[in-house]
């Protein structure tokens, strides 16, 4: 792989009207940043939408370490194609697309060559904050427009509309990868752990694969929602009750929550050879007790968003049940309060950014 091929001439830039932040501690703003000119393999596209995403918050205030300030975050990109590289295949102008999580790879390690490019070992490039193959830092999708490697962009079904699809580029593939993987269908009993912007998918989409689905929520507040949504159960995480009721009853856990949970209580209500996945991602870690998992032989598990196939496959299989997320879309100005309100869970399930207000 030679990135030659991949890039634009160096130093050929196009700006992008942007909302970032220059500091942790400093409220977002309107700010201007760089964008790469189109190389030969490249897409530009036209942002129309881009999903908040709780990472989002904890990246931009330093809670997972240094950050390259400015700050422009976002991975859950909704748009059109604008302009494509000479050499561009599988995308054209006028094509319905969109971005997740990473937008390259080394491409050459054993997890690449697997199509697990999520895992990549030496690091795969993340859509914001990372250092791309150019040397630039990457800016995410609270911006107006952007220039994604074709290989890294997905083709969003007709079916979905683009602001309530936008969410599923990262939300929705960080539930459907671990559920597909960890078989969730017909037969199995699966839980998830939280009903927010992660968790409202995973209910959908563990509903639509066939599996009895239960939702551990600290309280009843949501049941009427879940219920809606399509579990079959909810229950309180507050209610001693609830451990006594479904311990040793479940096959998969889901844990969307992104802060500390009781980690032993919910291994409790796996059966034997039943496994706990963690897809939150808190900035703290999480204690597992020992005699949680060696007593019935479960598993405690993690998952990291999906695999650019998967990720295709999970937008196929939306589109084909009717699957998108719940969504509030608001103007780039409302983007600071919209981060408070995702800190109270005060959203009923993904905020999207309308990219035509910046």
């Amino acid at each position: 792989m030679t990135e030659t091929s991949t890039r634009a001439p160096s130093g050929e830039t196009t700006s992008a009207r942007a909302v970032g932040a220059h500091a942790a501690d400093a409220p977002l703003e309107a700010l201007e940043v760089q964008r790469r000119a189109v190389g030969p393999k490249d897409v530009r596209i036209d942002i129309r939408f881009c999903g908040i995403c709780h990472s989002d918050i904890h990246f931009t205030r330093g809670e997972w370490g240094d950050v390259p300030y400015p700050a422009v975050p976002g991975h859950e990109i909704a748009g059109v194609v604008a302009e494509v590289g000479r050499e561009v295949t599988k995308f054209a102008p006028g094509d319905r697309v969109g971005v997740g999580c990473m937008v390259d790879s080394c491409r050459e390690c054993e997890n690449c060559q697997a199509g697990d490019e999520q895992y990549c070992i030496p690091g795969n490039t993340q859509t914001y904050g990372s250092t791309d193959r150019d040397g630039t830092i990457t800016y995410g999708g609270y911006s107006d427009h952007v220039v994604v490697d074709e290989d890294f962009v997905l083709r969003i079904p007709d079916g979905l509309e683009l602001d309530a699809a936008a969410p599923l580029l990262c939300a929705g593939v960080t539930t459907y990868s671990p559920l597909r993987h960890w078989e969730a269908g017909p037969g199995t009993r699966v839980a998830v752990v939280g009903l927010g912007g992660l968790g409202h998918l995973a209910v959908k989409i563990a509903k639509a694969m066939g599996a009895e689905v239960i939702v551990l929520s600290q309280s009843l507040r949501k049941k009427d929602d879940g219920l809606r949504l399509g579990a079959d159960g909810y229950y309180a995480t507050s209610d001693k009750a609830t451990f006594k009721e479904l311990r040793g009853s479940l096959d998969l856990i889901i844990n969307t929550v992104s802060a500390g949970v009781d980690i032993g209580r919910i291994l409790n209500l796996l059966k034997k050879d039943g496994t706990l996945v963690n897809v939150g991602a808190p900035p703290e870690p999480l204690p597992v007790p020992a005699f949680g998992l060696i007593m019935q032989r479960r598993s405690f598990a993690g998952s990291l968003i999906g695999s650019i196939r998967e990720t295709q496959e999970m937008l196929d299989f939306c589109a084909e049940h009717g699957i998108a997320a719940e969504i509030e879309v608001i103007p780039a100005s409302q983007v600071n309060e919209a981060w408070e309100r995702v800190l109270k869970s005060d959203v009923r399930y993904r905020f999207v950014i309308d990219s035509s207000t910046l």
